[in-house]
Parts: C-alpha cells; sequence; structure tokens
C-alpha cells in the first residue's frame, strides 16, 4: 500500500514537503493536503499590499493549483488532532494516515495585548489589507511600529515597514509632518548578523526613526493614545500605531497536548515529535531557528527525505541543518540579503549581503521560482 502522509497546513513547509514527495514518489505516496484557506500569499507579498505596491488578488496563489501525482488538497477547517492515532477531524470528514506533518504556523494573539485589538497590525492579510486602505489617508503625527513579543515570524519584516513608511510618506510630502518611532524586543533589530543589524540601525538613523530597542509594547492605551513598553516602562505618544501582535500556536495544536511552552518542541534534526510517525515544521515547532518560510522550507525537505527514504529502503538523509537567507527592503527600491546559520555551531550566525540591483532581482527569483515549483505558475 501507498504511504499514507497527512499534511497540516499548506505554507512554506507543507508546500514544499508534499512537492518534494510527489516529485520522488508519484503515486507511491498518498498526501492529503488540509488548509482552512482556498489561497497561499508569500508574507513579503503583504507590505507590497500594505504600501500600494500591488493588489491582493495579483499575490493570491489557490490552492486548486496545486496539481501533482499523489498530492491532494482539501479546504477544511481542522476541529481536532489526536498525534497518538494520527488522526484528524476536520469541519467536513476525518482524516488517517501512516504519518502526520503538522505544519499549521503561528497565530496571531490579538487579546494578549491589552488594546491592540483597537489599533493596526500589518502581519495579517486582512490587517495589510486595511493599511492599503487607510495609510493614503494619514494626514501626519507621530507613529509608532511597535512590536508586542517575540518570537514573531520574519524579524526583519518590521524593520523593513518602517523604512517603506519613510518612503511613502516622503511621495506624499508628509515625512517632515511626521515622528517615527520603532519599537522591538531585540536589543538590535536581526541578532545573530551585527552587520545586518548595524546596516539597518544606520538606515533609520539616515532617515530619523527613532530606534527603541530591548522594549516590546506592553499594552496600548486607545484613549490616551499611548503605547506602554514592557522593558522600561516609558510610554510611547502616537497618532497612528502599526503592530506586531505576539504569536502562539493555533488553539487546535494547543489542546491536541502536543505543545510545551505554547509551540510543538522537536528534534533539531529529524523534525520528529515525540510521537511516533509525527512530525512539526515551520512556525508552529520549537526547533531553534527563526519563525520564516525559508525555515519551514528546509524543515520540510528533511522530512521529506526522510519518508522518501523511508519508502525506498533507503539509508535517512542528512539532518536539518538550520540555514536560510532573509531578504531585507531598505527603502528607495534597495534590497539586502541576511544568511544565517542557527544549528551549525556554537551560537547563530548571519552574513549580510549589502543592498543591490542583483539582490533586487535575486528576491524576484526567489518568489517566482516557488510559485512554479508549487503551483505550476
Amino acid at each position: 500500500m501507498a504511504l499514507r502522509v497527512l499534511v497540516l497546513g499548506a505554507g512554506f513547509g507543507g508546500l514544499e514537503l508534499c512537492t518534494t514527495l510527489s516529485d520522488a514518489l508519484g503515486d507511491e505516496v498518498e498526501v492529503t493536503l488540509v488548509d482552512k484557506a482556498d489561497a497561499f500569499v508569500f508574507g513579503y507579498s503583504k507590505l507590497d499590499v500594505m504600501f500600494g505596491r500591488t493588489t491582493l488578488d495579483a499575490v493570491r496563489l489557490p490552492y486548486r493549483d496545486v496539481v501533482k501525482p499523489g498530492v491532494r488538497f482539501v479546504q477544511e477547517t481542522i476541529v481536532a488532532i489526536d498525534p497518538e492515532a494520527r488522526r484528524v477531524e476536520t469541519d467536513a470528514t476525518v482524516h488517517e494516515a501512516d504519518v502526520l506533518v503538522v505544519a499549521l504556523g503561528a497565530d496571531y494573539d490579538f487579546d494578549a495585548t491589552l488594546g491592540l485589538a483597537e489599533a493596526d497590525e500589518f502581519y495579517s492579510v486582512e490587517g495589510a489589507m486595511r493599511l492599503s486602505e487607510t495609510l493614503p489617508e494619514f494626514a501626519g503625527g507621530r507613529v509608532v511600529i511597535g512590536v508586542c513579543g517575540a518570537p514573531f515570524k520574519c524579524p526583519p519584516a518590521p524593520s523593513e515597514c518602517a523604512l517603506l513608511l519613510h518612503d511613502q510618506l516622503t511621495a506624499r510630502g508628509l515625512r517632515d509632518d511626521c515622528e517615527l518611532t520603532f519599537a522591538i524586543p531585540f536589543d538590535t533589530p536581526v541578532p545573530p548578523s551585527p552587520d545586518t543589524s548595524a546596516a539597518l540601525v544606520e538606515a533609520f538613523a539616515a532617515r530619523e526613526i527613532r530606534f527603541v530597542p530591548g522594549n516590546p509594547v506592553a499594552s496600548l492605551d486607545p484613549a490616551r493614545k499611548v503605547a506602554v513598553l514592557a522593558g522600561d516602562g516609558g510610554e510611547l505618544p502616537y497618532d497612528l500605531f502599526l503592530g506586531v501582535p505576539k504569536h502562539r500556536a493555533p488553539d487546535v495544536v494547543i489542546t491536541s497536548g502536543m505543545t510545551v511552552d505554547g509551540y510543538i518542541p522537536v528534534d533539531s534534526a529529524t523534525l520528529a515529535t515525540r510521537y511516533p510517525g509525527v512530525y512539526a515544521v515551520g512556525d508552529v515547532a520549537t526547533v531553534g531557528v527563526p519563525k520564516a518560510g525559508v525555515f519551514a522550507e528546509g524543515a520540510a525537505r528533511v522530512v521529506a527525505e526522510q519518508l522518501i527514504a523511508r519508502v525506498r529502503g533507503a539509508d535517512d538523509a542528512d539532518g536539518y541543518a538550520g540555514r536560510g537567507s532573509c531578504y531585507i527592503e531598505f527603502g528607495a527600491g534597495r534590497v539586502g540579503r541576511v544568511d544565517v546559520d542557527f544549528l551549525g555551531g556554537p551560537r547563530p550566525t548571519g552574513t549580510f549581503q549589502a543592498p543591490s540591483d542583483a539582490l533586487v532581482a535575486e528576491k524576484v527569483e526567489f518568489g517566482a521560482s516557488r510559485r512554479a515549483r508549487w503551483f505550476g505558475r
């Protein structure tokens, strides 16, 4: 019988896992990919939508285009997960599998930060869409970009938001009428890479963006329009607050009993959980790497290679390396890159590639290659 693989979540991890298995095994494997959404959106595309550089329709990639041998996509909402039985209940049916892979990402906990529900956030597709409509109407004042807790997805994204907002306000002739402040839990914008952090801090200074490190936003007081900082208890007045909510594993994952301290612990080399035949990849897992799509993609390939070896009766593949590259928008049409290694040494390291036209093209190719590989576009 074909190996039955059930993949929960069709993000970077789920899509790469299904594609790798299909390419190697075809109909020798039965892969069911489950997601409650009907389309995929690259995380970086949310900033493009937010700042009016594209539309949501232009960046949505419908899951109906995932047509691969051995792979079946179903749009269903997961209701319950039984990791011991590798059994999953959805709003439509019950799925059972030989191998279960949880790739459901991290959800946003808006209620964890008092007052955030009454402010703006730019990490969800819905939040980015709202801001694409309201930012062009912003007439000036004090803007605070605040991260409410760590870990959070795509650590460079709030820095990108600050720099791109500067560009938009400058283009509208409003920059002199605005004060921009960026508050983050970390002491530096990109902790594994001092050079990347230094370049970003220099970019903030050149644009008169106030950088407040080591200070996550603890709460908001919408009546007084102030953000209260957790680090030193200080307050940041704002006319516009752009927030990054606290993250947590989806409720259905937490209630399954798989989590420890909010996320699923896994073996850092194999991505295996403590349950036989159950893996977790991407933002839902604790593996010692950032919550970013490129790391979920790399982890998914490792799981896929183990399953391919299992079907082929071959030796297990190499373990997860914990390496990846993130592109960073520096504003003014410039793109840099940081190459990071989280598991290859005693401490995480990062190498900075300065912004260049070549990296602008490379980022475009990054998205195009995955659209073609996952969606046949």
